[in-house]
């Protein structure tokens, strides 16, 4: 009983402290990162409509894998299984959990009529920890970046600070 308790403070911690979660659906083949409220016991998600998160593999009445990263270093504390729900929009449970994430969201271009969007346009998601957590894994997760045409910057030219610098003289 005791370690069921501080199982569950961890989690609830641990996910309101962070501001970002790894969430995989049982039908996704990789965790995607997604922001979201703590609220009522439950990480509440709100996206899959335009201009908001992506909530793949996640569907109502399954399961998810969880992953709470430090919010300072951005390491793994804990990861967790929970239950996917998504309540049907008015009711109170979804009233409560966009209230929360409302406050959460930003940079809204339509802010004062989102909620009425989430609504129309978007889902959103409680997923209640089951108390199963996972162990923490051993070696390194790192995966090779996907392919891509863009590159990065190339090193600044050792003279032109001192072609700056001459030039802001010359003014």
């Amino acid at each position: 009983m005791t370690s069921e308790l501080l199982t569950r403070a961890l989690i609830e911690e641990a996910a309101k402290k962070s501001g970002l979660l790894w969430v995989r659906g049982a039908e996704a083949s990789a965790a995607h990162a997604v922001w979201h409220v703590w609220h009522e016991g439950a990480v509440c998600l709100v996206g899959d409509g335009p201009g908001e998160q992506p909530l793949t593999g996640l569907a109502d009445g399954g399961t998810a894998e969880v992953t709470v990263r430090s919010k300072d270093k951005g390491g793994r504390l804990v990861s967790f299984v929970a239950a996917v729900s998504e309540p049907a929009p008015g009711t109170p449970q979804w009233e409560a959990a966009v209230a929360e994430l409302k406050g959460k969201r930003l940079n809204a271009p339509d802010a004062e009529v989102m909620t009425d969007r989430w609504a129309r346009e978007c889902r959103v998601l409680r997923l209640v920890p089951t108390g199963a957590v996972a162990a923490l894994p051993e070696g390194d997760l790192a995966q090779s970046p996907v392919p891509t045409p863009a590159t990065t910057r190339r090193p600044v030219p050792a003279a032109l600070p001192k072609l700056l610098v001459k030039r802001r003289k010359g003014r």
